[in-house]
């Protein structure tokens, strides 16, 4: 048996808990967020 797990969904999972525990990392959290799947959108095309 092979999962085959984007990683998309596990990054937000991480995030939202990292969130949860520290709300001050809101804003750096989803601007690495941003900018890594802004580059592995990019290097796909």
């Amino acid at each position: 048996m092979q999962f085959d797990i984007s990683p998309q969904p596990v990054v937000a999972l991480i995030a939202g808990i990292a969130i949860l525990f520290a709300p001050k990392l809101l804003n750096y959290i989803v601007a690495i967020y941003l900018i890594i799947f802004g580059i592995l959108g990019l290097l796909r095309i």
